[in-house]
């Protein structure tokens, strides 16, 4: 006895066995069920810190919950290691990216560690490394050949300052995620991966996901964007050509009094084409435009600018001939980049009319209330009555968009389609550290994709790689210069890498076959192990990682290399840990690193305080203070465990029924706290309720010390409270593994506490002994009974006829009737 808890012995010990014992190695021929466990593949940035810590403690700990519970379980580790942060360190530095990025790997490593968070490292992979990005390339080829994959110019989100493309979702706020710099708008050539072909497959899987948080998958759905409305042919006027309108509302369209276009739209090129001085001032207004962020010419807060393209359209409803102007507000990124602007019915244009004095045309109005165009000071956007609409007057509005989408569809210039918000996810990125895309430009063949033979197309090392705005593999002439796979005459290389996101839509399939180089995974066993079981991560992923990853799967299966449509069966999105009402982050100041917490109190506390924290799910306050509490606490248990480690050592089996009435009771609360805390360990993950529940349960137990201790103490208490020791220390045991693995030595245990089972509650013993009884006559209350619990309904009316106070009442009366309502009250009718 009197041990002391020597944390920074006992950690490193048994972070050293499990290593040896390979306890986090997934058994291949396991016949146990298997439970594939799984954290977001991390981006090697630098150190970790607290906050980071928080998903990997989780999922450390969902993993060795499920060990116990006897699955076979799969918990693998990697890193998303390509991308700009470490190109841009580098070239501050004036290191190869690798450099950086391979001592950042190394670093979180020993952290992950130190930590005690356990993985099968024998299936590491590293994106940057060419065994992985190899098949990034091969997953390119895939969906090329499948007509997935495509080139075209397009105007794009472009980072002066990363020198490089963004996709929309990588833009915040009108700036680069990565540097806060100012977006701009620039036309380039660019690969796309056509997602829109499965934006109605992405948006139906959603009901399946009933492990999804309800809010991720709104979100989801939101960026999807499904709607429902009429595209319509507007002529150009004098010319055969047609400007397509996707509209929701075509009720509205006898009130259209001019058309907007975006500045991208394709039609602003041929009417620049006249070098007039008209269209000098369109060119300047349009180059003006393109520099603007997309989400304040969407924010409608804003005053909105446009100028006349002089051109004109005709309504095809009406023959009305419109105005065809340029307008900031409108965006290529949803319907056709056009706009019927019906002012009278919707704010924004009814803004832009007033603003240049175009007509406001009034067709729908209120069923009492008479509308004047004049007098409007807002946009009418409510139901009511057509008019001004031709054949459709007075229909309701709703029934008026019904018949003009028929008609439009009858008289064929209109259609009924449905329309997405999601456009084609933009890879191409003009950086060196990425995936090259093994794509080859012959003068005689045209475009022509690597042959799977020639895999990988390697990124070559020797390259200047400051931003230019052109990939800096353009440089390397020994990279782009080739010969065509097909006519075998001189050719050039694709210089643009792929977008990282693609590198992590499909990692969760290589972590089973991480070390084949005949295939990127092997079928058969992708099939018996995915979708995964358990993924967690940010919900800052919640549209972009998790998407592409759905969508690559679905692709997969089509294609029938997977049997399951969707990767991940249940998500769980861990909130933020904050620091002085911020995200941690260094740009802030406010990063707690783990490693001083560590050496002081231990790994096992700093988890305990990370899971304590809160509820896993919602946003946390860190509190350098009270890690101290948790220290307290595990020292507590070390203390219980350790001082009557001896007693738990000599006790022998024996009938807890012979127990004494108070250690009875500690049994029902060991194991009413089994039975809670295995409540709390699913769904959730309420940790942090079930780490309190252990609180309570070692506060209990204390009580019952110094009784245990006792040398009359009889052997059935010894044996309740050596039930007790054991189950806190496999209770414990996935939040606190060091501290769990010693004091499951101490009290004489061999073996890895985790490859015990988790505890299970027996239903009896949270039975109370005793039970207190209402006692009736004829309905009214005659009194209290405490009787012994579990009794039959016979039994417990026999013990209440013989009850002296109960026979007060009905001594020489006739007994005709006795209610017995289990475990409450027994009512004797008495005549």
């Amino acid at each position: 006895m009197g041990k002391e808890y020597l944390f920074q012995e006992i950690e490193p010990k048994w972070q050293k066995f499990w290593n040896d014992n390979n306890l986090f190695k997934m058994e291949e021929t396991s016949s146990k069920e298997k439970y594939y466990c799984l954290m977001m593949f991390p981006y090697p940035s630098a150190a970790l810190h607290v906050g980071h810590g928080r998903n990997y403690i989780i999922g450390d700990v969902v993993a060795r919950y499920k060990m116990m519970q006897g699955y076979n379980v799969l918990t693998p580790m990697g890193w998303d290691a390509f991308g700009l942060p470490a190109e841009n360190a580098a070239i501050k530095n004036k290191v190869h990216p690798s450099a950086g990025t391979f001592k950042n790997i190394e670093t979180m490593k020993k952290q992950l560690n130190e930590w005690g968070v356990g993985y099968d490292w024998d299936r590491e992979v590293a994106s940057c490394k060419e065994d992985y990005y190899k098949w990034t390339q091969w997953l390119f080829l895939k969906l090329y050949e499948n007509g997935l994959a495509y080139k075209k110019a397009a105007f794009v989100n472009w980072c002066p300052s990363c020198a490089t493309v963004l996709a929309n979702e990588q833009v915040v706020e009108g700036a680069c995620e990565r540097c806060d710099t100012e977006v701009k708008q620039k036309n380039l050539e660019q690969w796309f991966f056509k997602i829109t072909e499965y934006a109605q497959t992405l948006l139906d899987d959603l009901s399946e996901l009933s492990g999804w948080p309800e809010r991720v998958k709104i979100m989801q759905k939101n960026w999807i964007g499904k709607s429902y409305g009429v595209e319509i042919d507007f002529k150009l006027e004098g010319t055969e050509e047609v400007v397509k309108c996707f509209t929701t509302r075509v009720d509205t369209i006898y009130g259209a009094t001019y058309m907007a276009i975006a500045p991208e739209h394709n039609i602003v090129e041929s009417i620049l084409n006249d070098d007039t001085a008209v269209n000098n001032e369109i060119k300047a207004f349009v180059q003006d435009i393109l520099k603007e962020n997309k989400i304040d010419r969407a924010n409608e807060e804003l005053d909105k600018k446009g100028i006349f393209s002089g051109k004109f359209v005709i309504n095809p409803y009406n023959g009305d001939k419109i105005p065809l102007w340029i307008a900031d507000y409108v965006l290529m990124d949803y319907g056709t980049g056009a706009v019927m602007a019906v002012p009278a019915h919707d704010q924004r244009d009814f803004l832009f009319a007033k603003k240049y004095n175009l007509p406001i045309k009034v067709v729908i109005k209120p069923e009492a209330v008479t509308l004047k165009s004049e007098e409007m000071t807002e946009a009418y956007v409510e139901s009511g009555v057509q008019v001004n609409s031709s054949q459709f007057d007075g229909l309701p509005n709703a029934q008026g968009l019904e018949k003009m989408a028929d008609y439009g569809a009858e008289k064929g210039f209109s259609r009924r389609v449905e329309n997405f918000r999601l456009r084609d996810w933009l890879i191409s990125r003009q950086r060196y550290w990425g995936a090259p895309i093994p794509m080859i430009y012959c003068d005689t063949c045209g475009v022509v994709s690597v042959p799977e033979e020639d895999l990988p197309v390697k990124l070559p090392y020797d390259v200047e790689f400051k931003p230019t705005g052109e990939s800096p593999l353009a440089s390397s002439l020994e990279f782009v210069s080739t010969v065509c796979p097909k006519c075998k005459g001189k050719a050039r290389r694709e210089t643009d890498t792929m977008d990282t996101f693609v590198d992590s839509s499909w990692y969760y399939l290589r972590y089973l076959s991480p070390h084949n180089d005949k295939v990127p995974f092997e079928s058969d066993v992708v099939n018996k192990w995915l979708p995964v079981d358990q993924y967690i991560g940010g919900v800052e992923h919640a549209i972009l990682h998790l998407l592409y990853s759905r969508f690559i799967t679905k692709v997969l299966y089509k294609q029938g290399y997977v049997s399951f449509k969707e990767p991940f069966k249940n998500l769980f999105t861990q909130g933020m840990i904050t620091k002085a009402g911020a995200k941690m982050s260094k740009s802030k100041g406010n990063v707690v690193a783990p490693d001083e917490l560590i050496e002081n109190y231990g790994a096992d506390t700093v988890r305990l305080y990370t899971l304590f924290i809160g509820p896993p799910e919602k946003d946390a306050e860190w509190n350098d203070t009270a890690v101290e509490g948790a220290f307290r606490f595990l020292k507590r248990v070390w203390v219980l465990v350790d001082d009557t480690q001896e007693v738990i050592a000599e006790s022998k089996r024996e009938d807890s029924l012979k127990a004494d009435k108070d250690f009875v009771d500690l049994k029902r609360v060991v194991h009413g706290t089994i039975k809670k805390i295995s409540a709390d360990m699913e769904g959730n993950f309420h940790f942090n309720t079930a780490i309190a529940s252990v609180m309570e349960l070692v506060n209990y137990m204390n009580k019952y010390k110094d009784k245990v201790l006792s040398p009359s103490v009889i052997e059935a208490n010894r044996v309740i409270f050596k039930e007790a020791v054991e189950t806190i220390i496999l209770l414990l045991a996935p939040f606190v593994p060091h501290v769990c693995e010693e004091l499951w030595q101490i009290i004489g245990k061999e073996g890895s506490v985790f490859k015990q089972k988790w505890p299970d509650f027996d239903e009896k013993a949270l039975q109370k002994e005793e039970m207190t009884i209402v006692i009736q006559v004829n309905g009214k209350l005659r009194g209290r009974e405490t009787v012994p619990a579990g009794l039959s309904s016979e039994e417990l009316e026999k013990l209440v006829l013989a009850n002296e106070t109960v026979n007060k009442y009905i001594s020489g009366k006739e007994v005709k009737k006795v209610i017995v309502i289990p475990k409450k009250l027994v009512n004797i009718v008495v005549g």
